[in-house]
């Protein structure tokens, strides 16, 4: 086993739970085309039983879960098995995202298990001070998401994004910064990555657009224009 490559910027397309089945893997394979098309990295989060579904439809995309628990194979009734997402075909997750946070014991668990596996980790921080602590555990990709944005259209300031990029990697040069919240427009996914920010990503942006599969295209084309 070995992690997948970052290409840098990166784009996360996370649909969270307004997706699934056939419509998520519909618009799963239209971003593993845009993989294809750009020299970019394309996350794809699904729900834990969509995830075989999209890695055995997708060639270019990196399937990602939601969240995995820091449990190894034996007890652990209703959790998340590391194991179980790997096998599933997912090679990156989430960890700590604010509708799913954890306690910072728990958190280093499921980096120390996601490590093991050769998952990358996304691990969110909603505050500069977090930023700072989650990147003590080197993770892949830090979220610089701070809660009150997300879901408002709102972007962060140019100010935080410079500040938190530059914290960050202060404390671990490997790990790379995302920039996640309110980004509902490819203006906002150009500003984003513009500002110094090596990814960016949508929800809501995506799903609630009139048309998704082209609001997708559009964030992934000015994902990738803004280090052109």
């Amino acid at each position: 086993m070995s992690k997948k490559e970052i290409k840098t910027p990166f784009f996360v397309f996370n649909p969270k739970s307004y997706l699934y089945g056939e419509e998520l893997l519909d618009l799963a394979k239209k971003a593993d085309e845009l993989a294809k098309k750009y020299p970019i990295s394309i996350f794809v989060t699904a729900p834990y039983p969509d995830l075989a579904a999209i890695a055995d439809a997708t060639e270019n995309i990196i399937v990602t879960a939601q969240h995995i628990d820091g449990i190894e194979p034996g007890r652990g009734m209703g959790a998340v098995l590391p194991e179980s997402v790997y096998h599933a075909g997912a090679r990156a997750t989430f960890l700590n995202h604010a509708e799913r946070p954890l306690t910072f014991a728990d958190l280093i668990k499921s980096v120390e298990r996601a490590t093991e596996l050769d998952l990358l980790t996304i691990v969110c921080a909603d505050s500069l001070k977090e930023a700072k602590a989650l990147a003590t555990l080197n993770p892949d990709i830090i979220l610089c998401e701070p809660t009150e944005l997300i879901g408002t259209g709102e972007t962060s300031d140019a100010s935080y994004i410079k500040v938190t990029n530059h914290t960050v990697k202060k404390v671990s040069e490997t790990t790379l910064v995302m920039q996640g919240a309110g980004i509902s427009t490819a203006e906002d996914v150009y500003r984003t990555i513009s500002l110094g920010a090596d990814g960016t990503g949508g929800t809501s942006g995506i799903v609630e657009a009139e048309n998704p599969t082209q609001m997708l295209a559009e964030m992934v084309e000015a994902a990738f224009n803004a280090c052109q």
